[in-house]
């Protein structure tokens, strides 16, 4: 069987330490396709030249573009790696759907700059057949996969809420927020209500993300999710996740290191439980490995995998949600009927005046 043909657009600068200007993530997508023999990495677009033949020469192929859509014409390509910014998602998704013999596009997260935006791109890949992925990697995390584990084993009975604190919902927080997907069993919002602050402009891979903010979602099966962002040295939540269920409670996340990633006890013990992750924190290692692996042996076995767009759209809700629920002073019900991002037009309006 030929190898998948794997093209990669916005190879960024590899730098010793990722920032908000960027982290190289195509290095670390490009290292895990690499790492596949049912894959071969053979086109890079980037519009900066250096950076496409830094890139090209790191992995060993000469194809390289400086427009996205030349590639995309030239390289008959089956798989298509989108590392860009966010406000860039959209088009090169669809720009990807449109071009024949695509099979599987992964792009980095979040879905899009705007919740219509997200939509948009999840009908596009469904009408064509393609595979849509976003790197939600936590998934594929010790910390992660052992929580839920344990969640379905019943370690701490039926679970009734979840809790979440990180630096923003939209960057940061799309990760955590699907993770509360993935321990609800991929189980849609009801309704948010939410409140941000956004006194000071905070921009990260240039798209606007609150300073900090409240939000309490319902799921469908009346699971209640909370989170809680921006705190600066402040703990309001003490983890990244935390799971409460009738008889226990699951912390995830509480450090960054692999001694401190997941902890749990059952309700009436005075001690934790600290699973081992075989060293692995809530960053990894070989996440990312784990999740390219995944997504190529679904598209190539059939299997739906857990990094789809259908599963990213329900993060994506909440967070979208939770700007227009501020936007309107108000609970917001589900189906979200936007196209824009709520927290973007109120900064446009004037409505926010960040300083």
């Amino acid at each position: 069987m030929s190898k998948l043909r794997v093209g990669v657009i916005g190879t960024g600068k590899k730098k010793p330490r990722g920032d908000a200007l960027g982290y190289a993530m195509a290095y670390e997508h490009a290292n895990a396709f690499q790492k596949l023999e049912t894959c071969e990495l053979v086109a890079c677009a980037d519009i900066v030249e250096e950076n496409a033949q830094a890139f090209a020469d790191t992995y060993g192929f000469t194809a390289t573009y400086a427009d996205y859509r030349e590639m995309l014409a030239q390289e008959r390509l089956d798989v298509v790696s989108i590392c860009t910014w966010m406000h860039l998602h959209e088009e090169m998704v669809l720009a990807a759907c449109e071009t024949p013999g695509v099979r599987a596009i992964y792009c980095e997260k979040p879905m899009a700059y705007t919740w219509g935006g997200s939509k948009r791109i999840a009908a596009a890949a469904q009408a064509k057949g393609i595979q849509l992925t976003f790197n939600h990697q936590r998934r594929y995390g010790a910390p992660f996969t052992i929580a839920k584990q344990l969640l379905e084993a019943g370690e701490i009975g039926e679970l009734f809420r979840m809790e979440c604190e990180c630096g923003n919902i939209y960057d940061s927080g799309t990760h955590f927020i699907d993770m509360f997907s993935f321990f609800n069993n991929e189980t849609p919002a009801k309704w948010v209500i939410a409140q941000i602050d956004y006194r000071t402009e905070n921009l990260v891979f240039g798209a606007h993300c609150e300073n900090q903010q409240v939000l309490l979602t319902e799921y469908q099966n009346g699971v209640f999710g909370l989170v809680m962002t921006g705190a600066g040295e402040a703990r309001p939540v003490g983890c990244v996740d935390r799971l409460i269920g009738s008889e226990g409670v699951i912390d995830v996340g509480f450090g960054h290191g692999p001694t401190d990633a997941i902890r749990w006890r059952k309700l009436g013990q005075a001690d934790w439980q600290w699973p081992d992750t075989g060293g692995e924190g809530i960053h990894g290692p070989g996440f990312i490995d784990r999740a390219v692996a995944d997504a190529m042996d679904c598209l190539l076995n059939g299997r739906k995998c857990q990094l789809d767009a259908s599963n990213a759209l329900i993060a994506t809700e909440i967070i979208f949600g939770a700007y227009e629920s501020s936007r309107r002073r108000g609970r917001i019900d589900f189906p979200l009927e936007i196209d824009d991002n709520p927290l973007v037009a109120m900064v446009e309006s004037g409505d926010l005046r960040p300083v």
